[in-house]
């Protein structure tokens, strides 16, 4: 079965006469238009294009391919049309991806007023760590923490939200008894499989070797309440817990970016628009909470 985006990148090349022409008008780099002219050929089994000096010229089977191409085209852009005509309502279902901390500990405020501004969209939070299929379905809009932009998929569409920090936290009332000479043993509070660095054994307030392990993050939070121990946190959920401070000595951990992503044609739905801009807005006016920036906790 032929790829309709390798057919885009055919059409590209071919009115644009090279690939970097193709690549600049699809904004994406100059081997992927390679990749994909690639793609077709081994499909088709003909060669499409011919390298010149002056450019890339068509073959004869790639004059043939053109023909059928921009017959494709025509199609696909008449079926957009009338399924995006239909779709431009504020109703109907829309699937949201996000990590369980930024869901239960940031975002269900801003979550409850969107969903009080438009009560005709039938909303269904999927919180969890995993990476959704956007290309499947499986969401329409995926928040997520990115580290490289360059890991993102080319078909994804992304709008760029705040920094995102995370830091080391304990229990305020075993701090204050570690300050007045009350050192019970203190644990790495451990989230799933992940370990613990040098320093929680090394610094002036150390932990033992002997972890807490945890795959539940609200059973984390409850345990560096209960003065268990240390744990790693992100900033916008230590910081603002009146039972929690950072542990001193210790530095804020980046993580990388909030992104909200979404794919190919959902993002023009009007309920995905509506909602990408409402959340892009209030991820914002958080950019000092997720930052680790807004207080400083002694």
């Amino acid at each position: 079965m032929i790829d309709w985006d390798d057919v885009r990148y055919f059409l590209a090349v071919a009115r644009g006469g090279s690939v970097r022409a193709a690549a600049a008008c699809l904004a994406v780099n100059h081997a992927t238009v390679l990749r994909r002219i690639a793609q077709l050929e081994a499909r088709l089994g003909v060669q499409v294009f011919e390298k010149l000096p002056s450019g890339y010229r068509m073959t004869e089977a790639g004059e043939e391919v053109l023909e059928f191409a921009g017959q494709m085209e025509a199609s696909s852009h008449l079926l957009e049309t009338r399924i995006f005509g239909r779709d431009q309502s504020a109703n109907g279902l829309m699937r949201v991806t996000l990590p369980p901390f930024l869901a239960t500990h940031l975002l269900m405020p801003d979550l409850a007023d969107f969903a009080r501004l438009h009560p005709g969209i039938e909303m269904e939070v999927l919180s969890t760590g995993e990476v959704a299929n956007l290309t499947n379905r499986d969401a329409d809009v995926a928040i997520r923490v990115v580290v490289d932009r360059k890991t993102l998929p080319l078909n994804l569409h992304g709008l760029k939200g705040p920094k995102f920090s995370g830091g080391i936290y304990m229990s305020r009332d075993q701090l204050q008894a570690w300050r007045a000479g009350v050192r019970d043993p203190l644990r790495w509070i451990v989230i799933n499989n992940q370990g613990f660095p040098d320093w929680a054994l090394e610094s002036e307030i150390h932990t033992t070797e002997v972890p807490f392990r945890t795959p539940d993050a609200e059973v984390q939070i409850a345990a560096a309440r209960q003065g268990i121990g240390m744990t790693r946190l992100p900033c916008f959920v230590g910081d603002a817990d009146p039972l929690l401070m950072r542990v001193p000595g210790t530095d804020l951990h980046k993580h990388g970016t909030l992104w909200l992503l979404t794919q190919g044609e959902t993002r023009k739905m009007k309920r995905v628009r509506l909602f990408t801009e409402f959340i892009s807005h209030r991820l914002a006016a958080y950019a000092p909470l997720l930052s680790g920036l807004s207080i400083s906790r002694d």
